[in-house]
């Protein structure tokens, strides 16, 4: 078995919580802003450390007020936004446990974390949200206590706890101790019931510490990152405490739509993002330049980003010719597409999948390095990750953080252990012993390292795909690089027990409109149309074929499916963290799929290319 470990820089008192972070960082830069926040004109108003410490404290007074103890659970369900940071912060020095549930989630979902959870309260965004509440809340008699944010819960929380002594507050941040439960976060439920993961304080702290200490660059104090994913993932999470361990101003933007125009206003330094995020970024870039008529440039100009940022990793380095090129490229596109982020960003923690070789390079080239992570809910976030200093390898997702290691099994499975592992899953001792061996957290990920300890994910061992002829397949390799294409949404890779590989496609309602304008199709075709539309076809027939040259004849694709349906989260195709909900898929779209594998012809051959 390979291993790979790597000794923490750091390692903090067994009497160390979440809370001591921010007191500490109260302590050191009172009047640096931790947290900025649109006004009603749009403009960026600034929260320093020691203004949003007292708010903490002043919400924590509240909790304890309306009797919240510590160690219970007060689960919180809102859109990204302040007031989310705030409320986790204040349970913690409440002493008691954060749950986060998905803005999005169903009240099936909803009653089953807050039963789960055993939470007292909830902490809810909007009537919307308390709409769904009431339709369970029979079933979670427990949680006692409901505050809606936009029915002023802050304001109702700090003037209840006003008699509550600071004295109180102190005892009670101070019950919790390194090693006890922060959060139970619960997984996506991609094959099952979520699972509650017992995360610690200890993860939260030593990772935010280590991680502070070995990239530098990217943390540093008083930088700025724009925090858009969902707060309840525990990547945005981790990050929440991390920007607070490292002084770092964060702004909030709930709207995937105003984020656009909120990079450009709030100038973060870095982002956090999902692959996807990335690919949709560089999709727009390119139809609006083919809109405009420039689309020739643009791609003449990725093209030399790719060929530039590959000869960085050569020993001659970039020629001249090359230079050259990426100067003047420089001028006529990287420049716009920089500010169209905000014009200082230089770095980017991408994480949830594989980004691919050609996005890496091409953001590379135009200034903005994107350092690839990898971790779970289980390892609070991160486990690995690229570094400015140490190296970046595109491609593979970086080294251990200090803190951690990482073994590669016989089968291929990569294995983690460290200061940020969970304790386990809530009340699921079966699950927990399946996944734990010693300290080590199995993850069901497929991969290798190489010589530096650098790790490429190769898929997913539960999704491994075994054709009819003994071929395995990991449709990770085939996914990713498909949705790279403008006008696919999503893919999902099948062919178990079949006598050949294919795929179910869907496309990007975004993007269709733009791509057939710019192709001389009609924009204004249904996605059901597109997706018998001869020009769509064979563009995702080039994209096929592209892909199926990564890959060996045994595992190329076939045949594929456009199907009509968008493959979402509010389809109930995708987990609120974008991953497929493969038994769903080929439940949903059996006939599609018995219709590719069958001998005879329907209604969706119009839509299935050979």
């Amino acid at each position: 078995m390979q291993t790979y470990d790597l000794p923490p820089l750091v390692v903090s008192d067994d009497s160390f919580n979440i809370t001591d972070l921010l007191v500490d960082r109260a302590a050191k830069t009172p009047s640096l802003p931790l947290f900025s926040r649109q006004d009603t004109q749009k403009t960026w108003q600034p929260t320093t450390a020691a203004e949003f410490l007292a708010e903490v404290i002043s919400v924590a007074k509240g909790l304890v007020a309306f009797g919240i103890q510590p160690g219970q659970a007060v689960a919180i369900m809102s859109r990204t936004r302040y007031e989310w940071s705030l409320i986790d912060f204040a349970i913690w020095f409440a002493g008691a446990v954060s749950v986060p549930i998905y803005e999005s989630s169903s009240p099936a979902q909803m009653q089953w974390i807050i039963s789960d959870s055993d939470s007292v309260a909830v902490i809810l965004e909007n009537s919307e949200h308390l709409t769904r509440f009431e339709q369970i809340s029979g079933s979670v008699p427990l949680a006692q206590q409901v505050w809606v944010l936009e029915d002023n819960a802050i304001s109702t929380l700090k003037e209840r706890g006003q008699k509550i002594e600071d004295a109180d507050i102190e005892r009670r941040r101070k019950s919790a101790k390194l090693h006890d439960l922060a959060t139970l976060i619960y997984t996506s439920g991609t094959t099952g019931k979520p699972k509650g993961c017992e995360l610690l304080h200890r993860g939260f702290v030593e990772l935010s510490k280590n991680a502070t200490l070995e990239i530098p660059e990217v943390l540093a104090e008083g930088g700025a990152t724009l925090m858009f994913l969902p707060l309840a993932h525990v990547f945005a999470r981790f990050i929440e405490v991390l920007a607070v361990h490292a002084g770092i101003r964060v702004g909030h933007q709930p709207d995937a739509k105003d984020v656009g125009p909120g990079m450009v206003s709030f100038r973060p330094d870095f982002l956090l993002a999902v692959p996807r995020v990335f690919e949709k970024v560089y999709n727009a870039a390119e139809q609006k330049a083919e809109a405009g008529g420039k689309g020739k440039i643009f791609r003449a100009a990725a093209e030399a980003a790719v060929d530039y940022s590959k000869a960085l990793d050569t020993s001659a380095g970039p020629s001249l010719k090359q230079k050259i090129t990426h100067k003047l490229f420089d001028v006529l596109v990287y420049s716009k597409l920089r500010a169209a982020m905000g014009g200082k960003i230089s770095y980017a923690i991408s994480g949830g999948a594989p980004l691919g070789e050609r996005l890496g390079h091409f953001f590379r080239a135009i200034g903005l390095n994107v350092l690839e992570g990898y971790g779970l809910t289980e390892t609070t976030a991160p486990a690995m990750i690229g570094r400015p200093r140490t190296g970046v390898k595109i491609g593979k997702v970086g080294r251990v953080l200090p803190g951690t290691g990482i073994k590669i099994a016989e089968d291929g499975e990569i294995w983690l252990r460290g200061n940020n592992i969970m304790r386990g899953y809530w009340r699921n001792p079966g699950a927990t012993a399946e996944t734990m061996h010693d300290d080590w957290f199995k993850t069901g990920d497929i991969g290798e390292l190489d010589e530096d300890g650098f790790l490429s994910i190769t898929g997913r061992k539960k999704e491994l795909i075994i054709t009819a002829g003994g071929k395995n397949v990991s449709p990770a390799i085939l996914e990713d690089p498909l949705r790279s294409n403008p006008l696919v949404g999503q893919a999902v890779v099948i062919g178990d027990q079949k006598p050949f590989v294919a795929a179910l496609i869907s496309l990007d309602p975004e993007m269709v409109p733009i791509w057939l304008g710019n192709n001389g199709g009609d924009a204004t075709m249904t996605m059901a149309e597109a997706a018998k539309s001869p020009l769509v076809l064979g563009e995702i027939q080039k994209a096929v074929d592209l892909v199926n040259q990564l890959v060996s004849k045994a595992e190329s694709i076939r045949k594929f499916a456009i199907i009509d349906t968008d493959l979402s989260e509010a389809s109930g195709h995708l987990t609120p963290s974008l991953k497929i909900k493969r038994n769903v898929v080929m439940k949903d779209f059996a006939e599609v799929v018995e219709e590719i594998y069958g001998s005879g012809r329907s209604t969706v051959d119009a839509a299935v290319n050979f």
